[in-house]
């Protein structure tokens, strides 16, 4: 039986050539990458030693540098196994889930055919090029030029132009003894029973080739250059070719560019991969303007096995962020997941990138949050869980979202991960006796207290109360950082900047250093910039720890503390900040002196108090929870203060 190029092609996809291969060596843990998907072995051909038979997912190919064997995944059966080509084409299409092909005389013919299509597809690439260079393309090519992709990066994305005529395409492929059935075929125009003569599907639009993993043209997409079109950007329908949910827009070149080096990064649409390209980020790559698929995940995991998914940082962006999560759960395995990238609220990578240049789309790469951290912060946001009802169902919804995971070791380190985070973000339960001791009465006062009201240890220790040596508190880096982006606020505000009561050891180190900027801008009466701030504290030695807090109000999305913000909103920010955090060192106080009463008398009134310091904390601050959930500590992201 002859089987068609694209049978064996799905097989293979749906197969990584090291799962196959894995079953017969045992991989070299120290020599491979199993995130790239980049294995070596012993050689199962010949005898030795060390490790010099490599095999790669990305090209689903092996190679034996000690005797010089190559292969694919049906080669690697029919020589070790010595069965035949049908019978491992059989044996892995089962595997697979694919279907065997009925014997068809037909099947050549169709193949026949569709290869033909690949060279009408290749004809309209350069028809739309040659049209982007004519006098009709003048607007698109200063549509490009105002978004600053430069002639030779239209090149290398063979950008092109589809003029507004009706059958500009059609007349051209047609000089070229193209047939009707094979332009339909391509989805180049629109035809059908109702429509008398068929007409050029893309018109008046710059027009994007997309390619197949193998860099062959297989559809466009479309950006519309006049406001009064229904559709900004339109793609080809569905073909032989071509299967929207199954392909990544620049999936081939991103591949290359992985294998130098880096993770391939997913965005949203053809103008984020390209002015990413542009600024130096060759490994992204876009879903076809619908909801990331599970086989555009399955293609990106074949690639690396940890791919950045990068979303606008509106609504919108993180209910797709959110809905990713859903889409890789139970495809997950060990060494393959995905990062989550979100950017500056109402940017995309373009605006972010125009704005404020490479780096700062590398800050948003370098804070990227694992899946883990997803899939925790969409479940407990906006949450209130002050109640043990509340805190059961969140706890049966994140094991219930957990136990999608189809891998056993991964569901088990998950769900070791959501017990460890609902831990830490209601606080661990002091046992009776553990403290106080029993009452003279018989009856244990902690005991007592745990029926009524419980002062856990959790809340006496927890970030608005007592700061750790582990990562800054939020809000009290929020205070620093506003101040630096805006230096009016501290000059203005200086003495209750001076009287900021700071117990973490790195921001008392900024804090320290911060103010004396501000002491040597006042000797010389200069009004300082944020660079010149910044510079300030650098050179005291502190350009580390500067680089950690703007990466940790960065992550949290706490966009009014930066400097692009306006100085109405980061004034505002900075004193509604300025104000929980006195009350909370106020709260701190207070508890502490309702503590040890209670340590000393463990009388009602001591008890009393200390219930109403929690009834006033729930009031004014919210619950327990949302305190210890306030920024990165316990996996939240907060907008606000």
């Amino acid at each position: 039986m002859r089987f068609t190029p694209s049978f064996l092609d799905e097989i293979r996809d749906r197969i990584p050539i090291a799962d196959i291969i894995g079953r017969r060596v045992t991989f070299d843990r120290k020599k491979s990458n199993q995130s790239k998907g980049d294995f070596w072995a012993c050689c199962p051909f010949h005898g030795e030693k060390s490790p010099s038979f490599h095999c790669e997912n990305q090209k689903g190919r092996y190679h034996c540098f000690g005797c010089g064997v190559s292969g694919d995944h049906f080669r690697f059966l029919t020589e070790l196994d010595g069965i035949s080509f049908p019978e491992a084409v059989e044996r892995l299409a089962d595997e697979a889930g694919v279907a065997m092909p009925a014997i068809d005389p037909q099947a050549a013919a169709r193949e026949k055919k569709k290869a033909s299509l690949y060279d009408v597809m290749q004809l309209a690439v350069q028809f739309f090029r040659d049209q982007l260079q004519t006098a009709d393309g003048a607007h698109a090519r200063a549509y490009l030029r105002d978004r600053r992709l430069s002639p030779d990066v239209q090149n290398q994305f063979g950008l092109g132009y589809a003029p507004a005529s009706r059958s500009a395409l059609k007349e051209f492929l047609a000089s070229k003894d193209i047939e009707r059935e094979k332009i339909e075929a391509c989805g180049l125009v629109v035809y059908g029973p109702e429509i008398a003569v068929s007409y050029d599907r893309f018109r008046d639009r710059i027009m994007f080739p997309i390619l197949d993993a193998r860099s062959r043209p297989i559809a466009f997409g479309g950006r519309a250059l006049s406001a009064d079109v229904p559709a900004k950007y339109l793609n080809s329908p569905e073909t032989e070719l071509f299967s929207k949910s199954r392909v990544l827009y620049n999936y081939a070149k991103a591949r290359k560019a992985v294998e130098r080096g880096g993770n391939l990064i997913v965005c949203e649409g053809y103008m984020d991969v390209i002015a990413l390209h542009a600024a130096g980020f060759e490994t992204a790559v876009a879903p076809l303007g619908t909801a990331l698929t599970e086989q555009q995940v399955e293609l990106a995991w074949r690639v690396g096995g940890e791919p950045v998914l990068c979303f606008d940082g509106d609504d919108a962006g993180l209910r797709a962020a959110f809905r990713s999560v859903d889409t890789a759960l139970a495809h997950l395995k060990p060494g393959r997941s995905l990062r989550f990238a979100l950017l500056p609220e109402g940017e995309d990578p373009d605006d972010l990138i125009g704005r404020a240049g490479p780096e700062a789309f590398q800050q948003v790469l370098e804070t990227s949050r694992p899946l883990a951290d997803m899939l925790w912060s969409r479940e407990t946001q906006g949450g209130v869980f002050d109640t043990p009802e509340k805190r059961a169902d969140l706890e049966r919804t994140l094991f219930g979202v957990v136990s999608q995971i189809g891998d056993e070791s991964v569901k088990r380190h998950y769900q070791q991960d959501m017990r460890d985070r609902l831990s830490s973000f209601f606080g661990a339960v002091e046992q009776p006796n553990a403290r106080y001791g029993k009452q003279s009465d018989g009856q244990n006062r902690r005991g007592l207290s745990s029926k009524r009201f419980s002062v856990s240890e959790s809340l006496m220790n927890s970030s608005l109360v007592k700061v750790g040596p582990g990562i800054p508190p939020l809000r009290e880096t929020a205070l620093l950082v506003t101040v630096i982006n805006h230096p009016t606020i501290g000059l203005a505000r200086f003495d209750e900047l001076a009287g900021l009561k700071i117990d973490h050891p790195v921001l008392k180190q900024v804090h320290n250093a911060l103010l004396n900027v501000f002491a040597d801008a006042g000797e010389t009466d200069d009004q300082p910039t944020p660079d010149a701030v910044k510079k300030g504290i650098e050179n005291q030695g502190f350009a580390g720890e500067l680089k950690l807090l703007d990466s940790q109000i960065r992550n949290n999305r706490v966009w009014q503390v930066l400097a692009e913000a306006a100085f109405e909103d980061a004034l505002d920010g900075w004193l509604q900040a300025l104000a929980l955090h006195d009350r909370a060192r106020n709260l701190s106080n207070e508890l502490r002196v309702a503590e040890r009463q209670f340590e000393q008398h463990g009388d009602e009134a001591s008890f009393d108090r200390l219930v109403v310091l929690k009834q006033e904390l729930e009031r004014e601050q919210g619950t327990e929870a949302l305190i210890e959930g306030f920024g990165l500590p316990s996996g939240r992201t907060a907008r606000n203060f």
